[in-house]
């Protein structure tokens, strides 16, 4: 039972099942009979002192693993790309293609913003691998998964940190009674051992706390919303203004046009007045107006003369702080000059200046972690030179093809916090804008309507006898006109605009002699003119199309003739409604 005592649960249950089968129990000191309390007791106190036993010899032997580990000193797995020199030094991989690949999965980060898409860049490349068990440390190559490439990422080792804990094992217990042990990472803030610095590392430590930051903020887990390859310059950052629920992006047409729709609107939950849908189209083109004047050379200078203020106010707390760093240091060290310069006989004198030491130094550690403070608050401010020339050149780089949708995201993200569009009528909204700086902007622009611009129609008024509707609708989106619905034209949208606003007429087709058009020939045959279309495109009834697409049928009394026998024969041709009025115009 000596193994069994390592544990008071499992030794305890022994003794249970013992005393009510009346069992002795044996050990080398002697045998018990646990229908005696006395017994009972004795292997009570003997579990007991086994299992603090136990605890002491695993805190001795974790306290002789943490030892080394505060220094450094402690060997732990390196991840690829990392070595032990012959000093038990840490080094980095002096295999080129090694270090190429490892160094390429950071700068793809930067380029591409997420692991995944440094997994799709690393597609029909190979990454090494450092393999285990009995071929332990020989080097492998396989595909980069996303998961290696987010440890690569996670990992402090490239940073050139050690880092000791980043694990820990939790249990639980399932409701069959089992006892399951995991692993789970903790936070950095709850690592017991972190030295930075500690080794060359492929990338610095502010660098690897930006990816820690941007590889949360792609967690959409946690309620973030990372910027996507659509379009929609304000997905993920623009909100119902009636509501308070952000907005989803829904694309509903193949030419990749998105609508802003209120989350709460498509719920089961109860629609807050006002929650409604808006077209991208009719808020981006705003935000990123907005967005461009802020940037101009003159608002740069303003805002560099800004940061300089704030620098310098910056570095008067900052001297402000060091001061008093330096006051509590001579402080510190005077009351350390006094407890060391008594008798160490005389305690009563000792007590007190011990206790004022440490008064002293605590204060020195407040004044210390203030400063430290100060200076990890200040912001990093970009060279003014550089600012400036991108100011100049900010509007051809947000125009250009090469600038991606992403692109656009990341950099209106810099700058603006959230968007936020509040319904006011039919043909207006209000879009709130949010600068990361706490100033606010108030815009309005027009919604979803079907109002077509009063110079588009115009324009297609004077273009309809000398142009194709395809063409009026390349020249319209050429001169920067969108419909009413905020989207591009296409051939669709300038044949509603003729149907609605009585341009043209679809019955007055510019015939030639011997040809009529659809509605005659309908009105001759006494059929519905959808019946005819049919047999214009099959080829059966000859005839041409002219501009705009029109039937041109030619036709003779031959012609007619045989197709009011046909027409005659048929049964099941579609009449016209009696209140169809032949030559309206449409």
């Amino acid at each position: 039972m000596s193994r069994l005592a390592r544990s008071s649960a499992e030794f305890g249950r022994l003794l249970e099942f013992a005393r009510l089968t009346d069992t002795l129990l044996i050990d080398s000191d002697g045998i018990y009979d646990l229908g005696d309390f006395n017994d009972r007791l004795v292997l009570g106190l003997k579990s007991t002192m086994s299992e603090a036993e136990l605890h002491i010899l695993a805190g001795r032997l974790h306290g002789a693993r943490k030892a080394p580990a505060e220094r450094g000193e402690l060997r732990l797995p390196l991840p690829v790309g990392l070595l032990y020199d012959t000093d038990g030094h840490i080094i980095i991989d002096p295999d080129e293609e090694v270090r190429t690949a490892v160094a390429d999965v950071f700068t793809l980060f930067e380029q591409h913003g997420s692991a995944l898409g440094v997994v799709r860049a690393f597609s029909g490349r190979r990454f090494p691998r450092r393999d285990t068990g009995v071929w332990d440390g020989r080097l492998g190559w396989g595909r980069l998964t996303h998961g290696r490439a987010t440890a690569v990422l996670k990992n402090p080792a490239y940073a050139g940190a050690y880092a000791f804990g980043r694990d820990t094992s939790t249990r639980k217990v399932r409701p069959d009674g089992t006892v399951t042990t995991s692993v789970t990472r903790r936070p950095r803030d709850q690592w017991p051992i972190l030295i930075t610095e500690h080794h060359e590392g492929y990338i610095s430590w502010p660098h690897y706390l930006q990816i820690e930051a941007k590889l949360a903020a792609n967690r959409t887990s946690t309620g973030a919303r990372p910027p996507r390859e659509g379009p929609p310059l304000c997905q993920g950052i623009i909100f119902c203004g009636s509501c308070g629920f952000p907005m989803n992006t829904s694309y509903r047409r193949a030419d990749g046009t998105a609508d802003y729709v209120c989350t709460r609107a498509r719920s089961d939950a109860v629609i807050t007045r006002g929650c409604h849908t808006i077209a991208a189209a009719a808020v981006d083109p705003q935000v990123a107006r907005l967005l461009l004047a802020a940037l101009t050379p003159e608002q740069v200078h303003l805002a560099l003369a800004a940061a300089d203020q704030i620098h310098h106010r910056h570095q008067r707390s900052h001297r402000a702080a060091e001061l008093a760093v330096e006051r509590a240091r001579y402080e510190a060290s005077r009351a350390e000059r006094a407890f060391s310069q008594v008798e160490p006989e005389n305690r009563l004198v000792a007590r007190s200046l011990e206790s004022r030491w440490e008064a002293k130094l605590t204060i020195l550690a407040e004044a210390e972690t203030a400063l430290a403070d100060l200076i990890a608050a200040e912001p990093v401010l970009p060279e003014p030179g550089r600012l400036q020339q991108l100011a100049y050149d900010l509007t051809a780089l947000w125009e250009a093809s090469t600038t991606t949708a992403r692109d656009r995201k990341r950099f209106l993200r810099t700058l603006i916090a959230d968007v936020t569009v509040r319904h006011v009528d039919d043909a207006r909204a209000h879009i709130g804008v949010r600068w990361h700086t706490g100033a606010t902007d108030e815009i309005t622009c027009d919604r979803r309507t079907n109002r077509n611009p009063a110079q588009a129609i115009e324009i297609v008024r004077e273009l309809l006898d000398v142009r194709a509707d395809d063409e009026i609708a390349e020249h319209l989106n050429q001169l920067g006109l969108r419909t009413g619905n905020a989207r591009p034209f296409t051939v669709a949208s300038i044949r509603h605009i003729r149907k609605k606003h009585v341009i043209g007429s679809v019955r007055s087709a510019p015939t030639e002699p011997g040809e009529i058009t659809v509605p005659e020939a309908a009105r001759i045959l006494g059929v519905h003119e959808s019946t005819l279309y049919p047999w214009l495109r099959s080829g059966e009834m000859i005839a041409r199309q002219g501009r705009h697409r029109r039937w041109c049928i030619t036709w003779n009394p031959q012609i007619e003739e045989q197709w009011c026998t046909r027409v005659a024969a048929e049964s099941r041709i579609r009449r016209p409604n009696p209140n169809y009025e032949t030559g309206q115009a449409v």
